[in-house]
């Protein structure tokens, strides 16, 4: 059964981007209860990372939490989030990294980029991103580019997107309210500014791949806690296999 219309597959196809209401199996209190539990759980069974606002030390991202989630596992991998984006790819969608971003109060932003680079192993893949908190122009909603999709854009040294690349694009806010999904490319260009509200703006960022090229979620996870143990000159906050995350180390 398919739950989207001919007019939002065209939009995607066109755009690099869909958004959608509804989609959610669980209410917004609820999905909230269960990131706020995710979050409490203990660096011995998922990846926390941490960054130092001008309030203290506080989480800018959990990952690898599916195994200990039977709610978020639900969520991401069997429920309408999961079909609308094998629909987009074209096959079955399978989950090839989970994360929460936190942007609590003085969080960091991120700088513009495209998410492919930072995935490897795989070729088509699909970046979703569903609104825990109501996410506003004040506390640092994804700025998208429409139609800018198609190829791989030139990248600095950090894995990010060149200032000529950027200046020369149009970027349009996404503001989100808790519970909406957006869907949207690997190649799609986005950005978000810090959090310079006086409340926090998580989000839930499940990332997928087609079922042809197999299932790589413990192989993501794998490469990435190693190049993560390996030493790096990179002088900041370390969330991503890229440089996009603009946070102070702690």
């Amino acid at each position: 059964m398919s739950h989207l219309t001919p007019e939002q597959r065209e939009h995607y196809l066109v755009n690099g981007w869909l958004l959608c209401d509804d989609v959610l199996p669980i209410s917004v209190g609820e999905l909230q209860a269960e990131v706020e539990r995710v979050a409490s759980l203990s660096d011995s069974e998922i990846l926390h990372h941490h960054e130092m606002t001008d309030f203290g030390a506080k989480l800018a991202r959990t990952e690898n939490f599916v195994p200990f989630s039977p709610v978020l596992d639900y969520l991401l991998q069997s429920s309408k989030v999961a079909e609308i984006a094998g629909e987009l790819l074209g096959e079955e969608a399978y989950l090839y990294k989970e994360k929460v971003n936190y942007k609590l109060v003085g969080g960091a932003g991120f700088r513009p980029h495209q998410d492919k680079p930072a995935y490897p192993f795989v070729d088509q893949v699909l970046s979703v991103m569903i609104a825990v908190d109501d996410s506003t122009l004040e506390n640092g909603c994804l700025d998208v580019v429409s139609a800018r999709h198609q190829v791989q854009l030139d990248q600095d040294e950090r894995g990010c997107l060149t200032t000529k690349v950027v200046d020369a694009m149009d970027w349009q806010p996404m503001p989100l309210r808790a519970g909406q999904t957006l869907f949207f490319h690997a190649l799609t260009p986005h950005r978000s500014g810090p959090n310079n509200s006086t409340r926090d703006r998580r989000a839930l960022y499940p990332t997928y791949n087609g079922a042809s090229e197999g299932r790589l979620r413990e192989k993501y996870y794998e490469a990435k806690i190693k190049a993560f143990q390996s030493p790096s000159d990179f002088d900041g906050v370390r969330l991503s296999l890229i440089g996009d995350f603009e946070g102070k180390p702690v």
